[in-house]
């Protein structure tokens, strides 16, 4: 694994490993700390967007490895503007020994890992979002002890965190199903792709009907109606997507034992109700803490010398 950018570029066994890795690292972080598998190295994080959980995640993550972390801002850099990024890419490989980049376009993110001489980690892009589905694989692990053969749901916008959790989904023998409304679903191309990275039974479906799509589920997926750049689109979705909230109504469709899932931030009363995403049946803190742990596994698999 050279970067980590995309989860159609990786093989079944190199996913799984991450997670099993993600387990073991979670687990000695709680016993007394983690080795210093990366005392001296230095991840250079890039942001064109805003972001919570992905700075600080890498961030205290990279400490615990016993290396640092640099962020560099949207205003500090200007990545496509006053620096392109071929020129970040050369300039931060002879500084820094791994770069993380959350970007607006995918495009940018490849840019960076065709002209760089080190790792490159898509921190988020246009098209997917594959650290924020390996915590979502670390923490169904979590919840059910195994990933292979559990009933993924989603319900809402095919969007990048669809795409990549469908993606994951399949390379970790789950079955996966997504409920878009029309003119909102994942794409041919995207399902095709899925397709080929099947493990094991792993399965998919799609339907417009969210009520039969949660009915064996094991797990109810959500993310925003609205992303950023999309806010154009605000008025137009919160007509569309009504019927697609994950609340009570649409959980006592699903198996008593199903737990709800949303990477953040929520918009609470939109594509998930209060009482869903702060009730027992959510996990999406225990999600937003696994970001670090997962993403330690990944950077160790990048960048330790071990």
């Amino acid at each position: 694994m050279k970067h980590f950018i995309d989860l159609t570029d990786l093989k079944s066994e190199e996913v799984q490993d991450l997670v099993s890795l993600a387990v073991k690292l979670k687990a000695e972080l709680r016993s007394g700390g983690n080795r210093p598998i990366l005392k001296g190295k230095t991840l250079a994080m890039v942001f064109q967007k805003p972001s919570l959980r992905t700075r600080t995640s890498f961030e205290v993550g990279m400490v615990q490895l016993g290396g640092y972390a640099l962020s560099l801002s949207p205003a500090e850099v200007k990545m496509g503007e006053r620096e392109s990024p071929a020129d970040v890419a050369r300039v931060l490989s002879g500084y820094a020994d791994g770069i993380m980049a959350r970007v607006i376009a995918h495009d940018t993110v490849l840019e960076l890992a065709e002209y760089g001489s080190i790792p490159v980690i898509n921190g988020l892009s246009d098209f997917n979002h594959p650290v924020q589905t390996m915590a979502d694989l670390l923490t169904i692990h979590e919840n059910f002890g195994r990933l292979e053969g559990i009933n993924l749901t989603y319900v809402g916008d095919g969007n990048n965190v669809a795409r990549s959790l469908m993606f994951g989904a399949m390379h970790t023998g789950m079955n996966f199903t997504i409920a878009s409304p029309a003119g909102y679903q994942l794409t041919e191309d995207d399902f095709d792709a899925a397709d080929r990275l099947k493990f094991g039974s792993a399965t998919i479906q799609t339907m417009l009907d969210p009520d039969r799509a949660v009915a064996e589920a094991d797990v109810v997926y959500t993310d925003v109606w609205t992303s950023m750049g999309q806010e154009e689109e605000r008025e137009k979705r919160l007509q569309v997507f009504p019927p697609y909230q994950i609340n009570d109504t649409l959980l006592d469709k699903a198996k008593s034992e199903t737990i709800a899932m949303h990477c953040l931030p929520a918009h609470r009363g939109e594509e998930i109700s209060a009482a869903v995403a702060d009730g027992n049946r959510a996990v999406i803190f225990q999600q937003a803490e696994n970001r670090m742990h997962a993403q330690k596994a990944i950077l160790a698999r990048l960048m330790s010398d071990n």
